[in-house]
């Protein structure tokens, strides 16, 4: 099954670029080119992974991480940037990122970091389950 991804970049031709290169490699791809497009994509969709842009202008790509992991902490998140700062990457990491990348990320280490993060998505989740059915089971007196 295809790696569902969205990418978040307020670079419009940078975005259709790299989410080319993405579909080409057998991904599932959707954009989003500011802060609050991103936000309303996650809460309505469902992704293995999100790629987002750290220098966005209105809402950042921090703010965009802290919003995305209060209301889906199991969302795994690479961060991408041109202007990287060894500040913003701990930050971000602290935040709960999966990954920090520079601009211009090679393509390969991208896509394999996207399978990664499905596969830890798929455990989180299904940790989660399994903790939400023993709760079921220890409340019921079956």
């Amino acid at each position: 099954m295809a790696e569902r991804v969205l990418l978040i970049d307020d670079e419009k031709e940078f975005l259709e670029n790299l989410s080319q290169r993405m579909e080409l490699r057998g991904m599932e791809v959707s954009t989003a080119t500011s802060g609050d497009e991103a936000v309303n994509a996650v809460d309505n969709g469902a992704y293995d992974a999100i790629v987002l842009d750290l220098q966005m202008p209105g809402m950042d790509g921090l703010e965009v991480l802290r919003q995305i992991k209060k209301t889906h902490p199991e969302m795994q998140v690479i961060l991408l940037s041109g202007q990287a700062t060894l500040e913003k990457g701990i930050e971000a990491m602290k935040l709960g990122a999966m990954d920090f990348m520079e601009k211009p990320a090679d393509i390969d280490a991208l896509a394999e970091r996207v399978k990664k993060a499905k596969y830890r998505k798929l455990v989180l989740v299904e940790k989660g389950t399994e903790s939400k059915m023993k709760e079921i089971m220890g409340t019921k007196a079956w």
